[in-house]
């Protein structure tokens, strides 16, 4: 397998979703305090903090991925943040709420919860994993090139 077609892929991948969320979350931020709202988990005083946080995070995690800069760690961190995203999913679906966002890309790109929507953050933790494996490998067979 060539490890460095597949790192690429996963980073651009990992990288344009990351990218598209903040981006998306960004664009209304106030319109993103309100699909948080939504979801009941969290108290009013934090909303702002939150939205912020998540927002900030993405952009952050997405340039980290994107420019490749110890690319492991960045997979990893994604892989947590898609973690978590899953589980919020999943407890929101127990708790029998119907939200008509998920807010996974903000407000421009609606998309209401549904009992997939865990999955598609679940195959994100995946490719994220694909893509911390992809970078020790393709790290391994420079180190070995050189």
């Amino acid at each position: 397998m060539n490890w460095i077609v597949l790192t690429w892929c996963c980073r651009l991948l990992t990288g344009g979703v990351l990218l598209a969320s903040a981006l998306g979350k960004s664009l209304d931020l106030q319109g993103f305090v309100d699909v948080l709202v939504t979801y009941r988990l969290f108290p009013g005083w934090s909303l702002w903090l939150l939205a912020f946080g998540i927002t900030g995070i993405e952009w952050g995690l997405a340039a980290w991925i994107l420019v490749g800069w110890r690319l492991p760690t960045g997979a990893l961190l994604a892989m947590m943040l898609n973690g978590l995203y899953t589980i919020g999913l999943i407890v929101t679906l127990l708790r029998g709420l119907d939200l008509p966002n998920c807010g996974c890309y903000g407000v421009f790109f609606p998309q209401p919860l549904r009992w997939y929507s865990p999955g598609e953050d679940l195959a994100l933790v995946g490719i994220c994993y694909a893509l911390y494996v992809g970078a020790q490998a393709s790290r391994t067979t420079l180190d070995k090139v050189s």
